[in-house]
């Protein structure tokens, strides 16, 4: 039997031209919760080539210039689902294309939203993810 070991998701913060930040509520495994978009690491891959594909999956979107602001231990999510998560949250400034709800069984829909008042309930590693962006820091939590 193989030992458990953590799992790396990729989260990413869009930023529009007004300042917002890119949301969705989540269905299935982060459900209840509100978080940008993102997804599970592939084995091979770069954490850009990684948010590039999940956010063309999920949203449509073609995203440019992907930089890493934050790497969290997502350590909330192992107490309440028995799931470790080490989560690397990129930021994006540049993409082309209109958002479209790609995975509608994965997520109610998505919004622009000012990144100081977030919906509730947020999922952990994003909201953490978001503060540090808006703290204009890199994060490791």
């Amino acid at each position: 039997m193989a030992a458990e070991t953590p799992k790396v998701g990729i989260g990413v913060i869009i930023v529009n031209a007004k300042g917002e930040v890119l949301i969705g509520k989540r269905k299935n495994s982060h459900a209840p919760y509100y978080s940008i978009p993102g997804g599970h690491m592939e084995i091979g891959e770069t954490f850009t080539q990684c948010a590039a594909r999940e956010i063309e999956e999920e949203t449509g979107l073609l995203i440019q210039n992907p930089n890493v602001i934050a790497v969290t231990n997502n350590l909330q999510t192992y107490h309440e689902s028995g799931k470790h998560y080490i989560s690397v949250t990129l930021l994006v400034t540049e993409f082309r294309g209109q958002v479209e709800l790609r995975e509608p069984d994965k997520c109610e829909g998505w919004q622009w939203v000012d990144p100081a008042h977030l919906p509730l309930p947020h999922f952990d590693a994003s909201e953490q993810s978001i503060r540090c962006y808006l703290e204009n820091r890199f994060c490791l939590e």
